[in-house]
């Protein structure tokens, strides 16, 4: 039958579908396997010949149908994967049941009332080791039976993956078969690489692709930080009752791991050929991203297993991705992992000499994700990804996205995954150890050119964040300065242009009208300011830069050492700050001296009108981000309690959080410039004192001492040095600042505090509608979600 008359048979079977009020019976076949058994349809005609209005339109008038048809698709799917599928036929049927899934799932997903339809139990459907196939009792859930069905077909010779019989009749079979014999690919825990096979390829994509729209009933929820509802379809899936998970697990790591977008270097190569792999990769990524949100901590809400009847307090059980993600202990397979994602996030950027010759992947998002989870699992990994400098070939491309993203408001996700995995990294020693390595790389970024080292990067990409990227993100502002002080104990020599763009963020954060527009705000000039006394304590023999900024800058300090905040004083600001209402940027670049960008380097630009865009909830506040530890003489830290911190004696933004955090664990700092308005009414209504005792608090707390120290005693130095030799040459005062010493003038060393990242509900939520925005956006031929009555995020146009 050709392809013409195959589709147009497929479009009469759903046309009859849509007209039939009448119940079509489930053993009336001839009708059925119209949908599946002679046809040879795309994924993208399936999508294209079942339009959603029919299939709403089927689910609210016909209900029996569309009950029969969804049963009778996953029963072919259950024979094939009993049978082994092995002849052509059955194969087709096997992609052609897939693809009328995955048009119809999310359809039943926006329905409250259909939502537990997969869970109910179908007469006849038995459960494993069950002997009569009709007892109600054993009966499975359709969605237990089509995620097992799934899995075995995901393993089933000659059609996902080798077959190792050894002559013609030797049949494999299905239910006896090893399947950690059959893993994908080479990597975690198998040493063979199968020869590559584009039809295995393409077909475990297209069951990849009906598993994923599985566990999206998840998008149809509203965002709840309620962490103990869990997915019932990825916990049954990643539970003990699915016997290939830890193949399946393995294969997908290894593909993802494993693959070189790059391929053989051939220019063009990627135009010539379709690279199906590229399209396994990305499903098998977005699996193990949503497939890994739930440590399992929680009770199931729906459905327990059976087991799970007799016993009230059954919790959910322990979700086996998550459990070998954190077991996974070899070095070997450590630097598999990390040198995978480093060459595939790396390959976005990469330059050639002819435009367009070299393949770009389209997945970051989902691998930073992936990343994410991998610290977050296993700590192990997180220690062994800081204990060379490979943990650079992360950093690098990661703030090559931000830099690239800031100006669009379509890539806020991004901004904001990619600060949290710093400020995941920024809270272990290491990882400000290893930013002192130089940066010879020089990937072509929108940034001036410096000499320098990575800390030096990350300053200098910061910086531009904060003064040239879109008013959105301004609740990262805490987390990216949160980051610089975290390293700043081990920065051993920041870069002139590094020092100059941290002490030009004091002098735009310090200014009246913004310190005393917004409650949070004077926090940014704590950070800054202890920032600095951590690298003129513990690293001021290689910092004459920094010091020398200091000193240039001097009049910032003693500004803010002579604050006025009588009520008349923060009035007067917060008119300046009327009459300029660009908050800090509008400042920033007025007075920033920027120099000519890298070579090679585009700007960052806002997204095209008409770029789609999925929400975001609010991130929690810093204080809620982070746990704060002492670093002790030995190295090791300690966990400072709440009350230690409110009563310790080194000041900074950590004596003041609590109170300032705002009410909800989900509250971000984003209301900051809404305060702003609100707070300059009322104090220009003469409600000074609103303000006043707050200001007066945290005032006497800013820890200036060791800088007016240090200005104290250089600058009278520097001043006769220039006056006694004639000097005008920046070059002479550094080599004499570098050569200088404050041994024994400086207040004793505080103790060095980091703020480390700690798991939440309210970044676990963020995480869940994140996640599940860039899945629906990045499937679109086809477009799975497309027009759907999702709930867990909303999905915008720019």
């Amino acid at each position: 039958m050709g392809n013409s008359d195959s589709k147009l048979n497929f479009r009469k079977a759903v046309i009859q579908l849509t007209t039939k009020t009448q119940p079509v019976e489930a053993t009336d076949d001839a009708f059925w396997d119209q949908f599946w058994a002679d046809t040879a349809t795309t994924v993208q005609d399936v999508f294209a010949l079942v339009p959603a209005a029919e299939i709403r339109a089927v689910r609210e008038e016909s209900p029996s149908n569309l009950a029969t048809l969804c049963y009778k698709a996953v029963e072919k799917l259950v024979q094939a994967a009993e049978s082994g599928c092995s002849s052509e036929k059955e194969k087709q049927i096997v992609l052609n049941c897939s693809r009328m899934l995955t048009r119809i799932l999310p359809y039943i997903f926006e329905d409250q009332d259909w939502r537990g339809f997969f869970w109910s139990t179908v007469p006849g459907a038995g459960r494993a080791g069950t002997d009569e196939m009709d007892d109600d009792e054993g009966a499975r859930p359709l969605a237990e039976s089509l995620l097992l069905a799934i899995a075995d077909l995901l393993f089933c010779p000659d059609f996902t993956v080798h077959s190792h019989r050894r002559g013609p009749d030797a049949a494999e079979d299905m239910q006896t078969i090893d399947s950690c014999e059959y893993i994908w690919e080479a990597g975690v825990g198998f040493a063979q690489s199968p020869p590559l096979n584009y039809i295995h390829d393409l077909n475990r994509t297209e069951l990849l692709r009906l598993l994923l729209t599985c566990f999206s009933e998840a998008m149809y929820l509203p965002p709840t930080s309620d962490n103990n509802i869990l997915n019932p379809w990825v916990t049954f899936f990643c539970s003990t009752e699915n016997r290939h998970a830890l193949p399946l697990f393995t294969s997908l790591v290894n593909v993802v791991c494993a693959y070189d977008p790059v391929g053989y270097g051939i220019p063009y190569n990627h135009l010539l050929f379709s690279d199906y792999r590229e399209q396994l990769v990305e499903q098998a990524v977005q699996i193990l991203i949503v497939s890994l949100e739930h440590e399992g901590g929680g009770a199931a809400q729906r459905p327990p297993s059976p087991s799970c009847m007799e016993d009230q307090d059954c919790v959910g059980p322990d979700n086996l991705f998550v459990n070998y993600l954190s077991r996974i202990h070899r070095e070997e397979d450590y630097d598999f992992v990390l040198k995978g994602l480093a060459r595939l996030l790396v390959n976005p950027l990469m330059q050639t000499y002819l435009p367009n010759s070299t393949k770009k992947i389209q997945f970051h998002q989902e691998l930073l994700v992936l990343f994410w989870k991998l610290c977050d699992f296993n700590k192990k990994f997180l220690f062994f990804v800081l204990k060379s400098s490979d943990v650079l070939d992360i950093l690098v491309p990661i703030l090559f996205y931000l830099n690239d993203a800031r100006a669009d408001q379509s890539r806020v996700g991004l901004m904001h995954i990619g600060v949290f995995i710093l400020l995941l990294l920024s809270g272990e020693r290491n990882f400000g150890v290893r930013l002192n390595k130089p940066y010879s790389v020089h990937v072509p970024m929108d940034i001036p050119v410096f000499t320098g080292t990575h800390a030096d990067l990350l300053i200098v990409v910061f910086h531009k964040i904060i003064t040239s990227g879109h008013q959105r993100l301004q609740p990262l502002f805490d987390c990216l300065l949160t980051i610089v002080v975290n390293v700043s104990p081990y920065l051993k020599s920041i870069s002139m242009v590094a020092a100059n763009k941290l002490l030009h963020l004091l002098e735009a954060f310090s200014t009246h009208w913004f310190l005393f527009s917004a409650s949070q705000n004077h926090h940014l000039v704590f950070f800054l300011l202890e920032a600095f006394n951590n690298i003129i304590q513990y690293q001021f023999d290689g910092n004459c830069n920094l010091v020398y900024a200091i000193i240039r800058k001097r009049n910032v300090f003693h500004q803010l050492a002579n604050l006025q905040s009588d009520p008349v004083s923060i009035q007067k600001a917060l008119q300046r700050k009327k009459k300029s209402p660009d908050a800090i940027t509008g400042i920033s670049r007025t007075s920033s001296q920027e120099t000519v960008s890298m070579e090679g380097s585009r700007p960052a630009v806002p997204a095209e009108p008409g770029t789609l865009k999925t929400s975001l909830v609010a991130i929690p506040a810093i204080d809620k981000l982070t746990e704060k530890s002492q670093v002790s003489e030995d190295g090791t830290m300690v966990t400072v309690s709440k009350m230690d911190s409110l009563c310790a004696s080194h000041p900074g933004p950590q004596t003041e959080q609590s109170s300032a955090a705002g009410a909800s664990d989900t509250e971000s700092v984003s209301g900051r410039d809404n305060e702003v308005i609100r707070l300059g009414v009322r104090v220009a209504e003469g409600l000074g004192p609103f303000l006043l005792p707050q200001v007066l608090s945290w005032k006497c707390k800013l820890p200036l001492q060791t800088i007016m120290r240090l200005l104290q005693v250089l600058v009278p130095q520097v001043e006769k040095i220039c006056i006694d030799k004639g000097l005008t040459d920046e070059s002479e005062i550094l080599k004499f600042l570098q050569h200088g010493t404050l041994v024994g003038l400086l207040p004793v060393p505080h103790p060095i505090l980091i703020r480390k990242y700690q798991a939440n509900a309210g970044t676990a939520m963020w995480f869940r509608t994140y996640m599940w925005g860039v899945v629906y956006l990045r499937n679109v031929d086809p477009p799975i979600w497309y027009d759907t009555d999702v709930r867990l995020f909303e999905i915008q146009k720019m």
